[in-house]
């Protein structure tokens, strides 16, 4: 095999052996989806589209893996009778790679992942959350598990706040814990995205992630960009983020932050184009430089 490109890892990069710094954990979830199918498909599809990704970050001057080992892991087995069994499935698969000691990115799948992620995460961490959708429902269609109601079940298991940026469809019950619950730091895609505050409020929005205290883990559903960016992605919502948003929160983040793991999730292969998959690789790319960034 080609020295310089190895089929089927990241980028395309391959693995010289040896402690990992970044691990590309896949976890091809979709048990709960309510819309727009396929998320099951997601982490494979991001894989192969991240082999035509430009390697050279600005935060690095250099190309990745910049002197690091980026490894591509074997994917989440899916085993599992129970929604419950799998989460504890995807627990346990989480704590392995927490355990590695290489910082995970965890490629979904639906965003109904993180509650099983933070299962086996080995600290109480902040989630800064990109997404259309608050995720902080009760419940839907009468699973309190699913998807729609991810951020709510990770605070249950144990998250020690979120702040979500992006958000812009949500239902009454979610906007009242938005405005009564202390740990939840929500800032809207219409006050972001406005002619007229969009400066001052995406300002706030950075101050407001700069200031987190204690390990973080980032959350990226790609739907919290706008939907002509990933048509493809399970709940494509108009008025959303930019990507270059996107690219600063993450810049942002990992600049200030005990950053300690990741997400990419709600990746959905795009067939006429692979706009979507690609966005998603270039997302979870830039968390990879902008970690061993601060590693420096």
């Amino acid at each position: 095999m080609d020295e310089q490109f190895a089929e089927g890892n990241f980028l395309g990069l391959p693995d010289p052996g040896g402690p990992a710094d970044v691990v590309i954990a896949s976890v091809p979830y979709e048990l709960t989806t309510s819309y727009g199918q396929g998320t099951s498909e997601g982490p494979a599809a991001c894989i192969e589209a991240s082999a035509q990704v430009e390697l050279y970050d600005i935060l690095l001057d250099e190309e990745l893996p910049a002197g690091r080992v980026i490894r591509t892991a074997e994917p989440w087995d899916g085993e599992g009778a129970t929604l419950q069994e799998q989460l504890d499935g995807i627990g346990k698969y989480a704590s392995e790679h927490y355990q590695s000691e290489a910082f995970p990115i965890f490629l979904g799948g639906e965003h109904g992942i993180l509650p099983g992620i933070l299962r086996g995460c080995p600290e109480k961490v902040t989630l800064v959350q990109i997404d259309a959708h608050a995720d902080l429902r009760d419940e839907l269609d009468g699973e309190p598990y699913s998807h729609a109601c991810a951020i709510a079940r990770s605070l249950d298991e144990g998250a020690l706040a979120v702040h979500q940026v992006g958000i812009r469809a949500y239902c009454r019950q979610e906007a009242t814990l938005i405005d009564n619950d202390e740990r939840i730091h929500t800032w809207f895609a219409r006050d972001i995205m406005s002619p007229c505050t969009g400066a001052k409020s995406w300002s706030g929005w950075l101050e407001s992630i700069k200031n987190i205290d204690g390990p973080v883990h980032l959350t990226v559903d790609i739907d919290g960009l706008d939907g002509s960016l990933v048509p493809a992605t399970g709940t494509p919502v108009p008025g959303g983020l930019t990507f270059w948003h996107v690219v600063e929160t993450i810049e942002t983040v990992f600049a200030n932050c005990n950053v300690i793991s990741a997400d990419v999730n709600e990746i959905v292969p795009q067939e006429d184009t692979p706009l979507t998959q690609f966005t998603a690789a270039m997302i979870a790319t830039k968390i990879a430089a902008a970690h061993i960034a601060a590693l420096r």
